[in-house]
């Protein structure tokens, strides 16, 4: 092959560039166990265990994939995956349990999510107050305990604080996202080893679930998880789970599992207050030494409301012109920085993050392409682009192709009404919102 390294090499480093754009549970289930076999005649091999495997990448992640290689080897390539079984000694290496992978029995709590650290202010002390009270008195006090808020308000961070907890008091924990629940249960449905996957969360203590909004519309994972949660609950297992939205708001989730839900304390982080805000920046900026005075950390916090991710990515960017520039902030040049991060970084991310969502490029939300899929798209950037951007409609008609105003104003009501009365629409922005924040 005429490239300066070979398929084998080339797919290390695109594995490499993956393991920034994708989520950890996606990357160890989906691409860890890939290798690059060949590259010939414009088109890139990539090995995987198994079919599904393949196809779910080729459903799910071939236009990713297919522009990380481009960019590595410098011209556009066709990629295919073909199904390569593993060695029987690395086969063993890799897995115990039958095929079913244990992570969720191995997952390692993020040290910086503890009570210590989590900024408590109006919006979030009930949620906080709960958290800390099951982590000392599990299954005898609020079981379940449901928390919910709008991304970046510090649910996950609760969450791991309450994990930290019951392992320094010895007690058995579990913890998964709904990504990693529903990932690992279509494996052992595959695989047909359903009850071994159940049978790890037999002797748990501590049960602690993440977006349990993605669940929504998913029968087969909720009547499992239904099940689940009854031999945990019946168990005294004391079960925390987190969510974007309140259980009563999920109407695509079964009246039985939301009943369940509704059982224990459901609590809510509003959004995060001024003095919150300002308080979490005060914390980040003493943790990093960060050398910005607080009249320009107030002017942040009012300028910056949606949640934790842009703040913090605020004062990352702040923090790195200062180090660059040799210039010290001023409320004046903070304005500067941020508007002018917001006009060059904000509006690419939006659009770039709808359309990657919506498996479609960048030339086609941006062009003449009608078809139901690619409208819908382009009417969701325009809503995040209005809501999250806070662009006028003459500048977001600009942004999405020099459409017409009345064009994008109709597109935005539209989705900003349907929002009310449909939970799929609801869930899709929901999920773009989070991609767009973890990008910060």
């Amino acid at each position: 092959m005429s490239e300066p390294f070979s398929a084998k090499e080339a797919w290390a480093r695109a594995l490499g560039q993956l393991q920034l754009q994708v989520n950890r549970i996606n990357y160890d289930t989906w691409l860890r166990d890939s290798q690059g076999i060949s590259c010939e005649n414009d088109v890139f091999v990539v090995s995987v265990p198994n079919t599904f495997i393949a196809e779910y990448l080729t459903k799910r992640f071939h236009s990713l994939i297919k522009k990380t290689i481009a960019l590595i080897l410098g011209k556009d390539l066709e990629v295919q995956f073909v199904v390569q079984q593993p060695t029987l000694a690395r086969e063993k290496s890799l897995q115990h349990d039958g095929g079913v992978s244990t992570k969720m029995k191995t997952y390692r709590f993020n040290p910086k999510y503890t009570f210590a650290r989590f900024v408590v202010g109006d919006c979030n002390r009930l949620a906080y107050a709960a958290a800390t009270e099951v982590s000392q008195k599990p299954s005898l006090v609020y079981n379940p305990l449901i928390i919910h808020g709008d991304t970046g308000r510090g649910k996950t961070h609760l969450l791991h604080a309450i994990g930290h907890m019951a392992i320094g008091s010895g007690l058995n924990v579990v913890y998964s996202s709904a990504d990693q629940f529903i990932t690992e249960f279509v494996l052992a449905v595959k695989q047909n080893d359903v009850d071994h996957f159940r049978s790890k969360f037999a002797p748990v203590n501590m049960f602690l679930f993440d977006d349990f909004q993605l669940l929504d519309n998913k029968k087969q994972t909720q009547q499992l998880f239904f099940h689940t949660f009854n031999e945990l609950y019946h168990n005294n297992c004391q079960i925390v789970i987190a969510a974007d939205c309140a259980p009563k708001e999920m109407s695509l989730v079964s009246n039985r599992l939301r009943s369940r839900l509704q059982c224990g304390l459901v609590t809510q982080i509003q959004p995060l207050d001024f003095g919150t805000r300002l308080a979490i920046l005060q914390a980040k900026s003493t943790e990093k030494r960060l050398p910005i005075i607080e009249e320009t950390l107030q002017f942040i916090a009012q300028k910056i409301q949606d949640n934790v991710y842009q703040l913090e990515g605020a004062l990352t960017y702040l923090d790195a012109y200062t180090k660059l520039t040799g210039l010290s902030l001023t409320p004046q040049i903070v304005t500067k920085l941020l508007t002018t991060n917001k006009n060059n970084d904000d509006c690419k991310l939006i659009v770039q993050t709808v359309a990657e969502y919506f498996d479609c490029s960048l030339e086609q939300l941006l062009g003449r392409k009608r078809d139901r899929e690619t409208s819908l798209a382009r009417q969701i950037a325009a809503y995040l682009l209005r809501e999250k951007g806070n662009y006028s409609f003459t500048e977001i008609s600009n942004m999405l192709g020099n459409r017409n105003h009345a064009t994008i104003l109709h597109g935005y009501k539209k989705i900003a009404n349907d929002l009310g009365v449909n939970s799929k629409l609801k869930r899709q922005i929901s999920q773009i919102k989070r991609q767009i924040d973890n990008s910060y």
